[in-house]
């Protein structure tokens, strides 16, 4: 059985790290005996001819992909071009989004045969075998299907209790050198479900109420792989990781002493961090923590079943810097029952709290509370249109405000934050700017940059130099390189310049030499 998995297209915007469902689902897929390749168009452009030619040169039986609502467009367009190509793959959808919208997916979307549901790694386990026999797939929980006319949703299947028997992600099936040289940080989880009741969450309903912790022998050895591979930063990605103090503490004890030093950077919520906590994370190498905080309204907390206080962001936001990292805080735009007041109560309290803070719109994904029970709120969602479920926009209105009210708003926030650039880039072109004036201005060319020679395929367009056009040697051809993708990319010769030789000196790409010239490709 050989299956290709999908890592759909990704907006910069998001900061796509390498993807964490995506690498659980192949290594479920190998566990089950498969062969599995994953075709990832997050850090590579995306055409029907190219996944063509994947197609006829891995010939699979089933292709697969994930998504978040916000590429779920993107992902069932590409399983469309798969069953164009050959009818006879079988393809395959799983994720948040579709698992909330079984039905209507599968009656609107021809080209997708099969849906996983919620947490899929056993769903896997016992499809693989059957997928070429479809009259065996009633016997699998926790799929959904069509037969002729009717949708067929099989038994549900419970959570995993045991998730330490759950296979490492396969990121060794990554582009690895494409993500090294993005340059985001590596997610990983310690543990999977969520005791809270957050009305705008999907993390209860996906990974279920109890509390699963991995053992800690697998974190540290998971961490491990992921340094070994060459990447320089890790995110722990699960809500509860401080919560026990004495988890925080083998976890952080472990990393000393297996001499592993990385910089780091955790989510916790206010309520379940403690200064002792702090202190660990930052001697184990953490320097910063992101707390989501929504709101500075208190009625607006009880409503959206936050389950926190005020008061509890201060003291977070306080111990955290004490113990020497950044906090970070996040707030929401477009809540249920949200005012102008609201809004400028929630302004005054993000710059209150010393913490760097940022803004993101409401989006009423499928699953949630606030979607299934929009009755009960003061909200209106006012679109479908999924490509428009990115938090970067209004797509709700409440009685009192009005989406281009919310987006008044949060366009004085991000001109606050476009003026601070603006400073910094003049003092960058004036040659006046500070060492970490430099450092942000170039790294952000740079990081945009990358992007573009990625998601354009630069490298693989431009990257055969022919003999007349260097001297034999790999010096010369990178040279010749460097001139070819700032015709392309028009970007700043001297960060094009840095950026090129510096990915290959990292071997993040490598030069093949013959009499026939210098063929550039990534490693």
């Amino acid at each position: 059985m050989r299956i290709a998995v999908i890592a759909p297209p990704y907006p910069l915007e998001e900061m796509p790290s390498p993807p964490l469902g995506v690498t659980y689902v192949a290594a479920a897929f190998e566990a089950a005996g498969a062969d599995v390749e994953i075709f990832d168009y997050i850090v590579s452009g995306y055409s029907r001819e190219k996944i063509e030619k994947q197609l006829a040169s891995f010939s699979p039986d089933a292709v697969g992909s994930t998504s978040v609502t916000l590429n779920f467009y993107d992902a069932q367009k590409i399983l469309r071009d798969v069953k164009n190509y050959n009818p006879e793959i079988i393809t395959i959808m799983g994720g948040p989004h579709v698992s909330f919208t079984v039905e209507e997916t599968l009656k609107s979307y021809p080209e997708i045969d099969l849906i996983v549901i919620g947490e899929g790694e056993d769903t896997i386990a016992e499809l693989t075998p059957v997928l070429k026999r479809k009259e065996k797939w009633r016997e699998v929980r926790g799929i959904a299907y069509r037969d002729g006319d009717e949708i067929i949703r099989t038994a549900r299947r419970d959570f995993i209790r045991d998730i330490d028997r759950i296979p490492l992600p396969a990121r060794h099936l990554l582009p690895i050198s494409r993500y090294r040289a993005l340059g985001f940080p590596v997610s990983l989880i310690t543990g999977r479900g969520c005791p809270y009741s957050c009305i705008f969450c999907l993390g209860r309903k996906m990974v279920g109420s109890k509390v699963r912790k991995r053992n800690t022998k697998l974190v540290l050895d998971e961490i491990e792989t992921i340094i070994n591979y060459g990447f320089d930063r890790i995110n722990i990605a699960d809500d509860l990781f401080t919560t026990d103090k004495d988890r925080v503490q083998e976890i952080c004890k472990g990393i000393k002493e297996r001499s592993l030093k990385f910089p780091w950077s955790a989510f916790a919520r206010v309520d379940t961090v403690s200064q002792e906590v702090f202190d660990l994370m930052a001697e184990a190498g953490c320097d910063s923590v992101s707390f989501g905080v929504e709101t500075g309204n208190t009625e607006m907390l009880k409503r959206i079943k936050k389950g926190i206080k005020l008061e509890q962001v201060y003291k977070a936001v306080e111990m955290c810097k004490k113990a020497g990292m950044i906090a970070h805080a996040s707030f929401m735009i477009g809540l249920p029952g949200e005012t102008i007041e609201t809004l400028e109560e929630t302004d005054k309290f993000a710059k209150s709290t010393d913490a760097v803070y940022g803004y993101h719109f409401l989006a009423p994904f499928p699953g949630t509370t606030v979607r299934e029970k929009i009755q009960d709120y003061d909200l209106e969602i006012l679109t479908d249109d999924w490509s428009r479920y990115d938090a970067n926009d209004a797509i709700v209105k409440t009685s009192s405000l009005l989406p281009h009210q919310m987006n008044e708003f949060g366009t004085r926030y991000f001109e606050e934050m476009e003026t601070d650039w603006n400073e910094i880039l003049e003092r960058y072109h004036e040659g006046k700017g500070s060492v970490e004036d430099i450092m942000h201005v170039e790294g952000n060319l740079r990081m945009k940059l990358t992007y573009q020679i990625l998601k354009d395929d630069i490298i693989e367009k431009c990257g055969f130099i022919e003999p007349a056009l260097f001297n034999g040697t790999k010096q010369s051809a990178l040279k010749e390189l460097c001139r070819r993708v700032q015709e392309i990319t028009h970007a700043d010769a001297n960060v094009l310049d840095n950026t090129i030789r510096d990915f290959a000196g990292r071997k993040y790409f490598k030069a093949d030499i013959t009499e026939k010239g210098c063929i550039w490709s990534w490693s």
